[in-house]
């Protein structure tokens, strides 16, 4: 799994990062946050670089999701 350097970034934090995330999991399951990685780096080669930026959130809060269940079983 590959580790990703944007967990200070305040757009993981947001409600439509976790609703994402979530959908996410429901679709792709262990998948879920390298989706996300895909799409953040499409929109950062497309140049858009806020929507690149929702998307690195996304992948974000995807894993702290993983790793708050991991912890807590």
């Amino acid at each position: 799994m590959a580790t990703s350097s944007h967990a200070s970034d305040p757009a993981s934090g947001l409600p439509e990062a976790e609703l994402m995330a979530a959908v996410l999991e429901g679709r792709h399951g262990n998948y879920a946050a390298e989706v996300a990685d895909f799409f953040a780096l499409l929109h950062r080669q497309q140049g858009d670089a806020s929507r690149s930026k929702a998307w690195w959130g996304v992948a974000d809060a995807v894993r702290k999701r993983t790793q708050d269940r991991q912890t807590d079983a």
